[in-house]
C-alpha cells in the first residue's frame, strides 16, 4: 500500500475511534449499563492498538528499509529508536 493511502486510511481509522470514545461519553452520561459500556470501551481499546501496530509495521518497512544502505552506527541508532517506540507501545498498550 502506498504512503498516502495508508495515511489516509489511518486518519479514517483515527476518526472512527474519536466517534467510539464520544458515543462512551454519551453512554455514561445516560447511565448505560456498565457491562455495555465496557464493551465499547474494549472495542476503542483494540482499534487504538491496531493503529500502534500499523505505525510500527510502518516504522519497520520504511524506516529500516531506507537504513539498510547506511552505515551501522546510522542502522543502530535506528534500531534503537525503534526499539524505544515499541517498549513504550507495549507498556502503555
Amino acid at each position: 500500500m502506498n504512503r498516502e493511502r495508508q495515511k489516509k486510511d489511518l486518519i479514517l481509522r483515527l476518526k472512527r475511534i474519536e466517534g467510539q470514545v464520544r458515543g462512551i461519553e454519551r453512554m455514561i452520561e445516560k447511565e448505560v449499563p456498565c457491562p455495555e459500556i465496557m464493551t465499547q470501551v474494549a472495542a476503542a481499546t483494540a482499534a487504538m492498538k491496531k493503529v500502534g501496530t500499523t505505525m510500527v509495521q510502518t516504522y519497520m518497512e520504511e524506516c529500516l528499509g531506507k537504513k539498510e544502505k547506511e552505515p551501522t552506527a546510522a542502522m543502530d541508532e535506528t534500531l534503537r529508536d525503534l526499539q524505544k517506540a515499541i517498549s513504550l507501545y507495549i507498556d502503555r498498550a
